[in-house]
């Protein structure tokens, strides 16, 4: 540390070699005043860097009032009978689901909700395929255990495990967002990034964004039309296919339609815990249980799987489990 100091002290020119005992005095007063001045840059650069970010961020909050805007006839117009529009991407290697929507929660609910890390897991176990969550701290920071799996009962270690790194949240009156990351996944799938960030709308409502999204392999793509070839071959997304035409079962199959589920299911467990904070604690996770089941029954074409008691079963043992860590 003393080396790393008289480094910085050289770098402003304020330090000498040792000189004559009649001038150690005023060496010293040299260096303490020198050392105050290092620390008056660092300061100063810190704020530069503050001050960057705040820059960022702000953009970012103009640029998610301008999509807003953007999306206002799609938001007031679409078949979810909700403000709610849904974009996926399917590439060579890689798909993504994202959801814009306007929820009716102020954002100062939504801020609180979702700047600490360990009320994301209250979030995502509502999610029919995720068995375990749980937010933990290592030398890198909080990262997230979460467990996927079937859509009924399912052992531990069965499921697959996703270690998300928890990035820095950014939080101006205007802005948040929050993001998950994991650069390795199950079954050949890597780069998984979740993200969500919202800005304030009048009357008390807020503009939601979210994303899900990861890349895959020769071994994911296998496993996914294994899967798409199996159990999985009636399923269908949100998406109309342009080849068939309109109409409600006229929807989008294949790895799409896969990425558009998942990314719905996600943000149905947002909106459900979300709609659960106005309910005593002992009473959230009852209460978001049902929203979510009731949520997506809505989209029963897509979504339904098992019944409600069955879900609500699965669900109370799963959080029991996540209490400790697995």
């Amino acid at each position: 540390m003393g080396a790393l100091i008289m480094m910085h002290l050289k770098h402003l020119k304020c330090y000498t070699k040792p000189i004559t005992a009649t001038l150690r005095y005023v060496s010293i007063v040299t260096i303490i005043l020198c050392g105050i001045l290092f620390q008056s840059k660092m300061l100063a650069a810190e704020q530069d860097l503050s001050n960057s970010a705040i820059a960022e961020t702000t953009l970012k909050a103009k640029a998610l009032k301008a999509k807003y805007a953007e999306l206002n006839q799609e938001l007031l117009k679409n078949s979810f009978k909700r403000p709610l529009y849904l974009h996926s991407e399917e590439a060579e290697s890689s798909l993504k689901g994202e959801i814009y929507a306007v929820v009716d929660y102020p954002f100062a609910t939504f801020n609180v909700a979702f700047n600490d890390p360990a009320h994301w897991c209250n979030a995502l176990i509502l999610n029919i395929n995720v068995k375990y969550c749980h937010m933990k701290n290592n030398q890198d920071g909080n990262v997230m255990l979460l467990n996927m799996g079937k859509k009924t009962k399912q052992p531990l270690n069965q499921t697959y495990r996703i270690v998300f790194n928890y990035k820095e949240t950014l939080s101006i009156p205007n802005y948040f967002s929050s993001e998950l990351d994991s650069k390795n996944g199950p079954l050949g799938t890597y780069d998984y990034r979740i993200l969500i960030e919202a800005t304030p709308l009048k009357d008390g409502q807020t503009f939601l964004h979210f994303t899900y999204a990861y890349s895959f392999g020769v071994t994911g793509r296998l496993a996914m039309q294994t899967y798409l070839a199996t159990i999985g071959r009636n399923k269908v997304g949100f998406t109309n296919d342009e080849k068939l035409g309109e109409g409600s079962t006229n929807k989008i199959k294949g790895i799409r339609g896969l990425v558009e589920r998942n990314t719905m299911r996600y943000y149905l467990a947002i909106d459900a815990y979300l709609a659960s904070l106005a309910y005593s604690s002992e009473q959230q996770f009852e209460y978001s249980l049902q929203h979510w089941y009731s949520s997506s029954e809505q989209y029963a074409l897509q979504l339904h799987e098992v019944e409600k008691s069955e879900y609500i079963d699965m669900k109370r043992s799963e959080f029991i489990r996540q209490q400790m860590a697995q």
